[in-house]
């Protein structure tokens, strides 16, 4: 796997860009996604919490944790409308970091967009089952954030994974099923 730096400048830069305090259960959920992190064994991770608690700003931490690293990472949603929400909330809160965000739908997908990921210009990929598509190649994939994943089959988050060489992987969900505890344990 990859172990990621912890205590790099974009991570501080993060930490402290924020326009709000981490509650006390965010800041332990960063804690132990960057736990995670730092250990040379893939993260597996079920990040589970109700809509509106905070799971993207927990996601945001590993992201830029990854980016510090020189990882690239993929946050993939079930629909386009989510998918367009997460890349607008990524951009607002990683561009003032210098970190490039995209969004890859069936509707944006574009060769100019693909080569921009292959070649690493592009840090993080929000999108939908676009990602995981053939065409699509990243240059240094080392997060895959998979939200709402029961949403997905294991194939098709499997097939997203293939895209780096041993990527931690940070699954969300506010509706955790039985199958999805299974998995992660």
């Amino acid at each position: 796997g990859n172990r990621h730096r912890t205590d790099g400048p974009l991570l501080a830069a993060l930490e402290t860009s924020l326009p709000f305090t981490l509650t006390a259960g965010q800041r332990r959920a960063v804690h132990e996604v960057l736990s995670d992190l730092r250990d040379v064994r893939p993260m597996r991770r079920l990040l589970q919490g109700d809509v509106g608690c905070g799971k993207t700003a927990v996601a945001l931490h590993a992201i830029a944790a990854a980016a510090d690293g020189g990882y690239q990472c993929a946050f993939m949603a079930p629909t386009e409308l989510l998918a367009e929400q997460h890349y607008r909330a990524l951009r607002r809160d990683l561009a003032p970091l210098g970190i490039k965000t995209a969004l890859l739908t069936s509707a944006t997908s574009t060769r100019a967009l693909q080569r921009q990921i292959a070649s690493g210009e592009i840090t993080v990929v929000a999108g939908t089952h676009a990602l995981f598509q053939d065409a699509v190649k990243f240059a240094r994939l080392g997060l895959a954030i998979i939200d709402e994943q029961h949403r997905f089959g294991v194939d098709q988050r499997t097939r997203l994974t293939r895209k780096g060489a041993m990527p931690d992987v940070l699954h969300m969900t506010a509706t955790p099923i039985p199958r999805s505890l299974a998995l992660i344990a």
